[in-house]
C-alpha cells in the first residue's frame, strides 16, 4: 500500500518544516495538510485538505486512506481530541504526537489517549525551540539598540532547530523510525537566555545584549501583549526553573546548534543590508553602497544570504549605458538598480510555494540583477545546489561566464572528439571555461592569449597550443572557432577565413561575417538551470576548475570597474564578498 500523510499545523513553524521534508522526495508519500483556508500556499506537492480540528466530520471523507498522521493540538485542553483520533484510526496505522518536555495537564491526556488508541504511536517530547528567539526580532527596543530587556537571562535550555523536528517527524512517520517510541528532543548545547541573545547578534553583525528586568514587569508585559495571566505565570515559574535546573541535553546525532540556527535566521533580527546599486548611468562613481531593507520572498522566490557574487565585464556595460542603449531587454531597468548576476549563497528564507531549494541548502544561479549585496532575493527555478569540493564564495564564478561557455561549446558549435578549435579570448573567465568544455568534448584545443598571465591560464585550463595572437599567426583549417572578445569587422573577416567549410564560427560579443560555407552564428546566453546544474555536477567532480583570480569586498566593485574599462583588470573571475 502506499504512503499517505496526513500533517496538522503545516502552515506553522514545525508544521512547514515538515511538509517540506516529507515532500522534497518525488518518489515519496503523498503529503496532505489539514488547513482551515483551502487556499492556504504549501510547498509543491503538498495537497490541502480543508477541515477544522474542533469538527473531526469537516475532514472525516477526505483523509480516507490516510496510513499515517502528525498531530499538533494546539488547545488548552484535551476535550475533543477523541473524536480526532477516532476518525483517523479508521484508516491509519501510525500517529505522531507533538507533545512537549513540560508535558502540561492537556499534553498529558492527550499521550495517555495516544497510548490507548490501539495505532502504532510515536511521541515528540521538544523542549525550546531556537525559534523562540523570533520573538526578539520582534522587539522595537532590540531592533533600535540591540536589547533584550526581560527576567531570567540565566535561564538556560538547549534549543532544538525546527528542521531536527521535522526530521524526527519525518522519520516516523514514513516508517524509517520504530513504533511505541517517546523521543525527548533538545539542540545539542544547553545556553542561557543572556547566550543565545549574543549569538543572535553576532549573526546579525551587530552587537546585542541582555537587560535583566524584574519578572513582575515581565508578567505584565506578556499580559499585555494578550497572554493569560495563568498562562503567562506558567512561562515566568518555568524560565526561573531552569536557572538552577537546565534542561538536561539529549540531541540526535548531527542536531544542528543554535548558531547555525541564528546564522540561518540572522536577517530577521536585522531591517536593512548593504547592496551596491545604481542610481544613474555614468562611470565607475555612480555605483553607490546603500543601506537598503532586506527584501522579503514572494510567490516562488527565496532569500539569500550571498557569499558571493563575481564580476563580468558586460556589467560595466550596464552601468555605462551602453548596454541599454544596444540591448532592448536592458533598456527600461528601474533605478535605483542592484547590481551582481551571479549569485552563490545559503537560503535563509522561502516563498509561498517553494518545495526546493530549502532553508539552509547551498545554492548557486544566475540572477537579473540584485547579487551584489548581503542578501539577494531569486526565482527558486533558476537556482541549482552548489558543488561541493568548490569555497561557496567561488561558485559565483561559475554562472554567466559558465553558462556562455556551455552553450557556444555544445549548443552552438556542438564540438565532438577530434575537432580542432580555437578559443580566442581564452584568457577571460568565460574562456576558461570554455577551453575546459571543449577539451570534455574531445577536441584539440587552441587559445589566443595577450599576455604570459593569460597563456598560463589557457595552458592550465588544458588548451594544446597557446597563441600570442599579437606577434604569432593563428592556425587556419578549424572545424570551429569560438570568439569571446569584441572585433571590428575587418579582425572579424580575418577569423571567419580560419575555419574550414562547413566549420561553424560562434561569437558572444559582436556579430562576424563568414565565408560561403561557414556558418556564423552570434549569440546571447539565456539562462538555464539545466546547464548550470550541469557545469555544477564537472566542478564537483573535479573536472572542471573554477578559476578564480582575486577575491575582493563588495566596497571593492567601483574599482574593479575601472581596471576593466583600463584593461588591467586581472584574468580569470572576480569574486566580490559582501
Amino acid at each position: 500500500m502506499s504512503t499517505k500523510i496526513l500533517v496538522t499545523g503545516a502552515t506553522g513553524t514545525v508544521g512547514r518544516a515538515l511538509v517540506t521534508e516529507l515532500a522534497a522526495d518525488p518518489a515519496g508519500p503523498r503529503v496532505l495538510a489539514l488547513v482551515r483556508d483551502p487556499a492556504a500556499v504549501l510547498p509543491p506537492r503538498v495537497e490541502p485538505v480543508r477541515g477544522d480540528l474542533t469538527d473531526p466530520a469537516s475532514f472525516a471523507a477526505a483523509v480516507e486512506g490516510v496510513t499515517a498522521a502528525f498531530l499538533l493540538w494546539p488547545f488548552g485542553t484535551a476535550d475533543g481530541f477523541g473524536a480526532v483520533l477516532d476518525v483517523l484510526a479508521r484508516h491509519a496505522r501510525r500517529v505522531v504526537y507533538l507533545s512537549s518536555a513540560a508535558r502540561r495537564p492537556a499534553e498529558r491526556e492527550i499521550e495517555r489517549m495516544v497510548r490507548r488508541s490501539g495505532l502504532e504511536w510515536v511521541i515528540l517530547r521538544p523542549h525550546q525551540f531556537a525559534g523562540a528567539a523570533l520573538r526578539w526580532a520582534a522587539d522595537p527596543r532590540f531592533l533600535a539598540e540591540g536589547v533584550v530587556a526581560e527576567p531570567y537571562g540565566k535561564s538556560a535550555a538547549p534549543p532544538i532547530h525546527e528542521r531536527d523536528l521535522a526530521e524526527v517527524a519525518a522519520d516516523a512517520l514514513t516508517g524509517r523510525g520504530p513504533a511505541g517510541v517517546v523521543h525527548e528532543l533538545t539542540g545539542p548545547e544547553t545556553l542561557t537566555q543572556a547566550e543565545q541573545v549574543r549569538i543572535v547578534g553576532e549573526a546579525a553583525g551587530r552587537p546585542a545584549r541582555w537587560e535583566e528586568r524584574p519578572p513582575e514587569e515581565g508578567r505584565r508585559r506578556l499580559v499585555a501583549a494578550g497572554w493569560p495571566a495563568e498562562v503567562a505565570d506558567g512561562v515566568l515559574r518555568a524560565r526561573a526553573e531552569l536557572v538552577d535546573s537546565p534542561w538536561p541535553v539529549t540531541p540526535r546525532p548531527g542536531a544542528r546548534s543554535f548558531r547555525a540556527w541564528a546564522d540561518e535566521h540572522a536577517h530577521r533580527f536585522r531591517a536593512t543590508m548593504r547592496a551596491a546599486r545604481l542610481h544613474a548611468y555614468g562611470d565607475p562613481s555612480v555605483i553607490r553602497h546603500d543601506e537598503v531593507p532586506i527584501p522579503a520572498p514572494g510567490p516562488g522566490e527565496v532569500l539569500i544570504k550571498v557569499a558571493g557574487t563575481s564580476f563580468n565585464p558586460s556589467e560595466a556595460g550596464l552601468r555605462s549605458g551602453l548596454l541599454a542603449a544596444a540591448v532592448p531587454e536592458f533598456a527600461g531597468l528601474p533605478l535605483p538598480y542592484v547590481l551582481g548576476w551571479d549569485v552563490a549563497g545559503t537560503v535563509v528564507e522561502t516563498g509561498p510555494g517553494v518545495g526546493r531549494p530549502r532553508v539552509g541548502d547551498e545554492v548557486v544561479g544566475r540572477l537579473d540583477g540584485g547579487a551584489a549585496a548581503s542578501y539577494a532575493l531569486a526565482p527558486a527555478r533558476v537556482l541549482v545546489r552548489a558543488p561541493h569540493g568548490v569555497a561557496l564564495a567561488d561558485a559565483a564564478a561559475i554562472p554567466v561566464a559558465g553558462l556562455t561557455a556551455w552553450q557556444a561549446v555544445h549548443e552552438h558549435a556542438g564540438i565532438g572528439p577530434g575537432q580542432r578549435v580555437l578559443v580566442n579570448g581564452a584568457g577571460g573567465g568565460v574562456g576558461g571555461f570554455a577551453v575546459q568544455l571543449a577539451k570534455l568534448a574531445g577536441a584539440t584545443v587552441i587559445a589566443t592569449a595577450g599576455s604570459a598571465r593569460s597563456a598560463a591560464r589557457a595552458r592550465a585550463c588544458g588548451a594544446d597550443e597557446v597563441v600570442d595572437h599579437r606577434t604569432d599567426p593563428l592556425p587556419g583549417g578549424l572545424d570551429a572557432l569560438i570568439n569571446l572578445v569584441p572585433l571590428d569587422p575587418a579582425d572579424g573577416a580575418g577569423l571567419a577565413r580560419l575555419v574550414r567549410p562547413g566549420g561553424v564560427l560562434v561569437s558572444a560579443t559582436v556579430p562576424v561575417e563568414a565565408p560561403p560555407g561557414v556558418t556564423a552564428i552570434r549569440f546571447v546566453a539565456r539562462n538555464d538551470a539545466a546547464h548550470l546544474a550541469a557545469l555544477a555536477a564537472l566542478a564537483e567532480e573535479g573536472r572542471l576548475a573554477v578559476d578564480v583570480a582575486e577575491r575582493l569586498p563588495l566596497t571593492e566593485l567601483a574599482a574593479v570597474h575601472r581596471r576593466a574599462e583600463a584593461g588591467t583588470a586581472t584574468g580569470g573571475k572576480i569574486i566580490l564578498l559582501p
